[in-house]
């Protein structure tokens, strides 16, 4: 493939500063202006939950205004060339399930990657389109669809072996350079990121056994990264039931997520939620990173 032109990042640089604080001396970064050896990257990821439904609720006017550097996809549940997108300067790279219309996942990339990659290499997990790895010069990064444990925790066996291999994977990646994971990770981890956890508790997405894997994996190397940041943020969600009117009262669950390598936190200037962009029941959300 044919190298894309560079793409114009926001360039700068961190200097730190003292300040004098009665006998205290309080040390904090300040940004003041732009360094030729840091790039600013934003990253965008979104449950469509059915990409040809979404274009018809105005994905191309949300990608656009979004202006993403890379922009991850799940749920498209669709192949490439099913729909005609009008992504131009972009990149693509698609991960179909082997069942039509089902899961999928999805990356357009203003940034060329040294590799491509499509699952983790075991066959029981990569028939559903689920995991798409790019590599770049300074991280890989994992767009990602959860298995969702279904109705009556049916799927709930499954998705313990996949949480197991899937952090065998990124543990992997990581030891070679670091990584951002992004997607709809099927999990609410904490009471604060659910509107309702005590109806909940029981309910896929929210049991002990989910919640718990996601702590296992943050406590392997990794960090999630809005709640880094917004460490007592409430009401703050990223998927609302269909029903019930859920989204116009915001009683919603917070399941998509940007986790990263502890080894890039400092380099993370915002993970945001775009609560007010509609097309799916999920809303997007996105990352501010710096990528040197």
């Amino acid at each position: 493939m044919t190298r894309a032109a560079a793409p114009v990042f926001d360039l700068y640089y961190s200097c730190l500063y003292c300040r004098i604080r009665g006998t205290g001396i309080v040390i904090a970064n300040e940004r003041v202006e732009a360094r030729k050896d840091r790039r600013r990257m934003k990253c965008v990821s979104w449950n469509v939950n059915g990409l040809r439904s979404c274009l018809g609720k105005g994905f191309t006017e949300a990608f656009k205004d979004l202006d993403a550097d890379v922009f991850c996809l799940q749920e498209t549940k669709m192949i490439r060339g099913q729909a005609e997108l009008d992504l131009r300067g972009y990149e693509e790279y698609w991960n179909s399930a082997v069942k039509k219309g089902y899961s999928g996942t999805a990356v357009f990339t203003r940034i060329h990657p040294l590799s491509v990659s499509c699952g983790i290499g075991l066959t029981e997990h990569d028939q559903e389109g689920r995991v798409i790895t790019l590599e770049f010069d300074a991280c890989y990064l994992v767009n990602v669809y959860t298995p969702n444990s279904q109705r009556g925790l049916a799927r709930l066996p499954y998705r313990m072996r996949w949480e197991d291999d899937f952090r065998a994977y990124l543990l992997g990646l990581n030891q070679n350079k670091p990584v951002i994971v992004c997607g709809d990770m099927n999990v609410a981890h904490e009471e604060i990121d659910i509107k309702n956890p005590r109806s909940n508790r029981k309910n896929a997405g929210f049991t002990d056994e989910e919640r718990a894997k996601m702590t296992e994996l943050l406590g392997a190397g990794f960090i999630d990264t809005f709640r880094r940041l917004n460490p007592d943020r409430a009401d703050a969600y990223t998927w609302w039931s269909y029903m019930s009117s859920a989204r116009e009262r915001n009683v919603g669950w917070r399941i998509d997520y940007f986790v990263t390598s502890e080894s890039l936190a400092a380099s993370v200037n915002d993970a945001m939620i775009y609560a007010d962009v509609h097309g799916s029941d999920h809303c997007p959300v996105g990352l501010d990173v710096d990528a040197e």
